[in-house]
């Protein structure tokens, strides 16, 4: 487990993810976009750490360089006379740029490069230094302090060979040593101590000014680089903020303009240049808005209708019911109670299919689909009417292949109901005995169904209007209000709710009657 990961569940418990959502869900996306290119950048700002070892890789080369040299100018010494001494010494140090002292056995300085007119050792003073170099050593403070880089001791002369540590550790132990000090100006000094075979020790010392200015370079050159690449991370940033958040703004405007009431006035922008998951959502949410008026326009225009029906029976029973109290004759009230028997068994029907009709669209959304076999459910239901007795003489065939697949998904006792109201439809178009005939056929990927009847067909003009609620045109053979006008509404909704189609049409075969197709798409084979 990863320790962080531990401690925040240990300090948010189950609900931490809850809680980090909701303080995240505090900061606005702009903000957010920034703060993780930001965030992107201080990790390249790590550099500028890296940029310590690299340094501390360079002064430790410098050391052992300076060590060698300490020693073959220790072994060159050696192997001179005394009187050749001071011009070996001279030449060394000027090919070295080191500064070079030569100590007896008893610590005592015989030899040095800058007594003999060579200076070539100058520390720095820093506050003769210009405001760049304070700059650049502020940043090198800052940096080592940050970084908790080690502090070399500050360089200072010394006028005793044995105050020299390197000094003291050649001579004791007849090996070359060397110190890093750091110079003033924060530059490294360096120095190495090499023991001479006749005793005594010669030490070197160099400024090595060049690492500090190596390094500086490159700090400089890095906070070049991380400054472009912060202006552009944030313009960019600033870009894709804009293109993204500007975008959910106007989407979330419009969202609560819809959630307040005044959809019918909002246009919810579908950003049609768009081709990006933005450019999704716009469209996905014109859509709702507009299926959402539409909801809207079908509620009104049905709570008209519902109204506009149910005066019809309710001004018939009123009058009835008026009538009674003023007619005498026993049949004249006959008749009334009569008419008042229909009308309220009209309104019953009425208020039935009103109530399924109105209860369709969230049955069928919280409906749990299952396969249906539509074949064997029309045979059922031909073989239900069958044993009822079909009134008129009139014959109901279906036609079907058995091999001939017919499973759907959906849910039966509404799929019933389509087919019922469609049988039902046929039976009150067809002449004395006409035929019905009904077919179930696969056609690629869907279940096509049709309904045929021999009666008077459906003029062109008319066939959407067949499927409005309410409206209800019946052969004049039939009573008037036995049907509420709803049936194949009800039926055009539950095709709809299963992804299908409902629709009619004449028959080409006769001259005479009607055709209602239906559409269903067939379920997937198991593989």
């Amino acid at each position: 487990m990863v320790p962080g990961i531990d401690f925040l569940r240990n300090e948010l418990g189950d609900d931490g993810r809850d809680l980090t959502l909701r303080w995240s869900g505090q900061i606005s996306l702009t903000r957010r976009i920034l703060a993780v290119n930001i965030f992107a950048l201080l990790l390249l700002a790590g550099g500028f750490f890296y940029l310590d070892s690299y340094r501390s890789r360079i002064v430790d080369s410098r050391v052992a360089q300076t060590a060698r040299e300490a020693r073959l100018i220790g072994e060159a010494i050696s192997s001179v006379d005394p009187a050749q001494r001071n011009p070996l010494v001279l030449r060394l140090a000027a090919d070295t740029g080191s500064r070079i002292r030569v100590f007896d056995p008893g610590s005592t300085t015989i030899v040095d490069s800058r007594t003999l007119g060579l200076r070539n050792f100058v520390l720095q003073d820093p506050d003769k230094e210009d405001r760049d170099q304070v700059i650049a050593r502020f940043l090198d403070a800052v940096i080592d302090v940050v970084v908790m880089a080690p502090r070399p001791p500050l360089y200072r002369e010394r006028n005793e060979g044995q105050r020299w540590p390197d000094v003291a550790t050649a001579q004791a132990r007849r090996r070359v040593a060397t110190t890093v000090w750091r110079a003033p100006d924060r530059t490294p000094v360096i120095t190495a101590a090499a023991p001479l075979r006749a005793g005594g020790v010669v030490m070197t010392t160099v400024n090595a000014r060049d690492i500090t200015r190596t390094v500086r370079i490159e700090r400089f050159r890095l906070s070049m680089v991380l400054l472009g690449v912060s202006i552009v991370s944030i313009l960019l940033s600033l870009f894709l903020a804009r293109t993204i958040v500007r975008p959910l703004r106007r989407l979330a405007r419009a969202a609560v303009r819809v959630r307040l009431g005044r959809a019918r006035e909002v246009v919810v922008p579908r950003l049609p240049s768009r081709r990006d998951e933005l450019g999704m959502l716009a469209r996905a949410l014109s859509d709702m808005s507009l299926a959402l008026r539409a909801r809207i326009d079908a509620t009104e225009a049905f709570a008209a209708d519902v109204t506009h029906e149910m005066k019809n029976p309710l001004a018939s029973l009123r009058s009835a019911v008026e009538g009674l109290s003023r007619v005498k004759d026993p049949a004249l009230q006959a008749q009334l109670l009569a008419i008042v028997r229909d009308d309220v068994q009209r309104l019953d029907r009425l208020l039935s299919d009103i109530s399924e009709a109105s209860r369709l669209d969230a049955q069928l959304s919280r409906a749990k689909f299952e396969p249906v076999d539509i074949a064997a459910m029309i045979d059922g239901l031909v073989a239900q009417r069958d044993a009822r007795g079909i009134e008129r003489g009139i014959r109901v065939l279906f036609d079907r292949n058995p091999d001939d697949r017919t499973i759907v998904l959906g849910e039966g006792a509404r799929l019933e109901r389509v087919f019922e109201n469609l049988i039902d439809n046929a039976l009150s178009f067809s002449p004395d005995g006409g035929l019905i005939a009904i077919s179930a056929i696969p056609d690629r990927d869907e279940l096509v169904i049709r309904v045929e009847d021999e009666g008077p067909g459906v003029p062109d003009e008319a066939r959407e209007d067949v499927f409005k609620r309410f409206h209800s045109v019946r052969p004049d053979s039939e009573t008037f209000g036995q049907h509420s006008g709803l049936g194949l509404a009800i039926a055009r909704t539950i095709v709809d709710g299963h992804q299908g189609a409902i629709f009619v049409e004449s028959r080409e075969d006769r001259i005479g009657g009607a055709r209602f197709v239906v559409r269903l798409p067939l379920a997937e084979m198991p593989m």
